[in-house]
């Protein structure tokens, strides 16, 4: 009797348990600023992703420098940046041989391009 009387409280306390999070509710969801600006928003992810290789001077395979305002909206309007660091454009995703950017940085680009690529 007192078998069956735990084994049924472990049931329901296992059943009780069970969260009902789903996968929304576990992703911090960081709210995009009114207005993306390059010097705000973007630089600081350009400096910590993609300056090792697109510096002054591009290596390990970097066709482009993306050291200034002026290189990274070029990259933007010319050479796909935004489709390549989403993984769907063409040639390799970026940051090359890295994890993909979280989705929360690839928003502030896209927002980016949507006000307007602004540098202030």
């Amino acid at each position: 009797m007192k078998q069956s009387t735990l084994i049924l409280s472990l049931f329901f306390i296992c059943l009780f348990n069970c969260a009902n999070d789903s996968e929304d509710d576990l992703i911090e969801i960081t709210p995009l600023p009114n207005v993306v600006t390059y010097s705000k928003d973007i630089k600081t992810i350009i400096d910590n992703n993609c300056t090792s290789c697109h510096g002054n001077t591009p290596n390990s395979g970097a066709s482009v420098s993306l050291i200034t305002y002026a290189n990274v909206k070029s990259a933007v309007q010319n050479n796909n940046l935004i489709s390549k660091i989403n993984g769907n454009g063409p040639g390799a995703q970026m940051p090359f041989g890295a994890p993909k950017l979280p989705q929360n940085l690839i928003d502030l680009f896209e927002k980016w391009e949507t006000d307007g690529l602004l540098e202030n």
